[in-house]
């Protein structure tokens, strides 16, 4: 069963669905409520290799529901560090928890700058309400 809407502080977002935890100059990376509840149960999850370079914007690796397959876009750039195994493993825990146990990666930045181009949660609630 998937988590009630929810887009919690302290994360930033990408207008593409995808969420940012920063910590210093690491991010853990995954796809918002909005995401997860587009697509559906989820039932497969094909992640990056660890130590592949990602690109804002670009996709780095995808989602499969019941419904489609889905790429997953990258909302920073970075170099991945680890990969959720628990996602990958049993992918319904991206719509049971996709802020918390169901992160899909793990980055090192490559341009903190890039996070001044992701949305606040105001802003990305603003942004799901005209889709």
């Amino acid at each position: 069963m998937a988590a009630p809407e929810s887009y919690p502080d302290g994360l930033l977002y990408h207008h593409e669905h995808d969420w940012a935890r920063i910590e210093g100059d690491e991010a853990t990376l995954g796809i918002t409520w909005f995401a997860q509840d587009a697509l559906g149960e989820i039932v497969h999850y094909e992640a990056p290799d660890v130590g592949a370079a990602i690109s804002m914007g670009e996709a780095y690796g995808e989602v499969e529901s019941v419904k489609a397959v889905s790429d997953l876009i990258s909302p920073l750039s970075g170099v991945v560090l680890e990969v959720n195994a628990k996602a990958t493993g049993e992918p319904e825990t991206i719509n049971e928890a996709s802020y918390g146990d169901g992160w899909l990666i793990r980055i090192r930045l490559t341009d903190p700058g890039e996070t001044a181009r992701l949305m606040s949660p105001d802003a990305y609630r603003a942004h799901v309400a005209t889709q």
